[in-house]
């Protein structure tokens, strides 16, 4: 199984979201360009990150400096539990409210007030299941 969040998991994330319209077309729609890194709440810096421009990953790999917009981090332990289930917008904001899901950069709130941006975190997170069980 490839390591969470290692260059090729963050490529494999890369193509799974590209390929799935409900990540890129609301985004596209909200015109949401960030640069994303995702991690574990006992590390300095994210392990890996993704570029989004217009909705679409150009870019993802192992963090290496990249300018962050926003910047998710979780526990190893608490990573693979949301990534062996699907999730929904009343657990990732308990997780939120609760510390189990830290944004080092961006914030929650504006984020999920906005539907063209609420969806499709909750499927990144659902993707990134999906992907775990079919590398297991």
């Amino acid at each position: 199984m490839t390591e969470l969040f290692s260059a090729d998991w963050m490529k494999q994330f890369q193509q799974a979201w590209n390929s799935e319209p409900e990540m890129v077309e609301p985004l596209a729609k909200a015109g949401f360009n960030s640069v994303i890194g995702y991690g574990y709440t006992d590390q300095d810096k994210p392990s890996g990150y993704i570029g989004v421009e217009n909705g679409k990953v150009t870019s993802a790999g192992s963090y290496s400096a990249q300018t962050l917009n926003w910047d998710l981090r979780a526990s190893k332990q608490q990573w693979q539990e949301w990534l062996s289930k699907d999730v929904g917008l009343t657990t990732l904001g308990a997780a939120v409210t609760m510390g189990r899901l830290n944004f080092k950069k961006g914030e929650y709130a504006s984020m999920i007030k906005n539907p063209g941006l609420a969806g499709p975190f909750i499927k990144s997170f659902n993707l990134m299941g999906r992907m775990q069980m079919e590398n297991a």
